[in-house]
């Protein structure tokens, strides 16, 4: 799950950077005003129908753009910047105080992103999320391009449920050892580069797979229901984010290979840097194995509660993917079971990225419930409706690509897209989870500058590679991302019925 980048905690900036952040503020409250007095523009014609700009939209806008400007500068933080989002919103009568927090923090999603993130805390702290790791690296075998792949898939396949950060903290270390131990000098090896951006890369390709791998992942799916009363579970998540995952993660990898190809073939040594630390790890402790039933629960349920719902035994089983969530979460605390301290678990679990997702719902509330998302979705996305769909699906994924390298964060991303292209979708009919999809899967790819997200930032600090380096290769595969994106939901959604070719 892609993490947002930490605000530093002290207040003791220069002079002269506090000055500039004040300066930044007043203008995003300037530009805020702006939009809120000009006259409203002329109605967009499409299809013959109107779609105006009305007031409380404008508004809405002014409020977005005031957080833009915030959150592209970090003149304050990115959580505190949404909340005064939720304070301006009854300041302007768009919502009610009590309507902005019942739509945000009132909502089911923080009790999910709570859940998760405490699951994902006891992956690091019982030191699960390591093992699991360097058991699955210690099958790689001891070619090079295929240690390459190897790393990948082992990111893939552990940020479906663990922070992309927290993997590519796992990841990067052992990478480094392992081009240590064959004396792989820091931007002189192109085997260093490839496996330290696959480091990165096999990290946000793997945090698309289920619900639980992104912090955008639940912002789609949340505003999904409430401004289209589409239910979307689990399992159908599943279906079509792993089998982009899986194509993803052999696309980068050949990608990797093809542009910064092993000076060497085959590993001189052996991979003994990793049996070394796996067999210093000894067996399951116990904390591990408490991580490990708890993890396997939560896993079982989301996957079998949709089918399960209809039985009536005990009740039935009512309860949604947040229930299962904060269940998971709650039993890590639990007397007898203690996995870890409460203390322990705050240390690993970004609240500024749950203040920022569950308090940017009600920002995208506001903007699609003023009717500005349909305005501003006619004039971002419009241009992508005229084209063939199956088209349109990679020109959503570009799109969305572009958007991010602007906002540096996979949440805020989200914020701003999601009700936009769901506004679309309504408008041009079909499925919406057609469109969604490959909005919310970008939102979590960032190839293309090392400063998009800190899962990008840990494997650049190693020395490996450059951000020209990395640059070259994300361009490359951002066209490739989406072109997969494109292919995976066309052939998964026609052959489960959500998508009609």
């Amino acid at each position: 799950m892609a993490s947002i980048g930490r605000q530093p905690l002290t207040t003791k900036y220069p002079i002269n950077q506090q000055y500039s952040k004040i300066i930044i503020f007043i203008i995003a409250i300037l530009a805020m005003l702006l939009l809120h007095f000009l006259p409203a523009p002329q109605p967009l014609v499409r299809n013959g129908q109107e779609i105006p700009l009305t007031l409380a939209g404008k508004t809405a806008i002014g409020i977005l753009v005031f957080c833009i400007i915030l959150w592209m500068t970090e003149a304050i933080p990115f959580a505190v910047t949404v909340l005064i989002a939720n304070l301006l919103l009854p300041v302007y009568g768009i919502y009610d105080f009590k309507k902005a927090i019942q739509t945000s923090f009132g909502d089911t999603l923080f009790v999910f992103f709570l859940g998760v993130l405490a699951l994902g805390a006891a992956f690091v702290s019982s030191g699960l999320g390591r093992r699991l790791t360097l058991i699955l690296l210690t099958k790689i075998g001891t070619k090079t391009d295929r240690v390459v792949l190897g790393f990948i898939l082992v990111g893939s396949i552990i940020s479906m449920w663990v922070t992309d950060v927290a993997v590519a903290a796992m990841l990067s270390p052992l990478a480094v050892a392992l081009l240590q131990e064959i004396d792989a000098k820091p931007l002189q090896s192109n085997f260093g580069r490839a496996l330290l951006m696959g480091c990165a890369w096999g990290a946000l390709f793997g945090g698309i797979g289920t619900p639980v791998g992104c912090g955008p992942n639940v912002v789609a799916m949340t505003m999904l229901r409430e401004m289209t009363g589409y239910v979307l579970t689990f399992p159908a998540w599943m279906a079509i984010g792993v089998p982009t995952a899986i194509l993803l993660a052999v696309v980068g990898w050949f990608i990797l290979i093809k542009i910064y190809p092993p000076e060497i073939k085959e590993l001189p040594y052996g991979i003994h840097h990793i049996r070394e630390e796996l067999h210093k790890l000894g067996p399951l402790s116990l904390p591990e194995k408490k991580t490990l039933i708890i993890f396997g629960i939560a896993v079982l349920l989301w996957i079998t509660s949709p089918f399960i719902r209809p039985y009536k035994f005990f009740g039935g089983f009512p309860y949604g993917d947040e229930y299962i969530a904060i269940l998971a979460g709650i039993l890590l605390f639990l007397p007898g079971i203690g996995v870890m301290s409460w203390k322990e678990a705050e240390k690993e679990i970004s609240w500024d990225s749950i203040i920022l997702i569950v308090g940017g719902v009600s920002l995208g509330m506001a903007i699609y419930d003023t009717g500005a998302a349909r305005w501003l979705a006619w004039i971002l996305l419009g241009p992508a409706s005229q084209i063939n769909p199956i088209l349109r699906i990679g020109a959503i994924s570009l799109i969305v690509a572009i958007l991010h390298i602007a906002f540096s964060s996979n949440s805020v991303t989200g914020v701003i897209i999601i009700p936009l292209v769901i506004t679309l979708t309504k408008d041009l009919g079909g499925n919406p989870w057609t469109l969604v999809a490959p909005a919310a899967f970008t939102m979590s790819l960032a190839f293309i500058l090392v400063t998009e997200t800190p899962t990008n930032v840990i494997p650049y600090s190693t020395g490996y590679f450059t951000i020209k380096e990395f640059a070259k290769a994300g361009v490359i595969m951002t066209i490739a991302a989406a072109i997969c994106v494109m292919i995976t939901v066309t052939v998964i959604g026609s052959l489960t019925g959500i998508y009609k070719i």
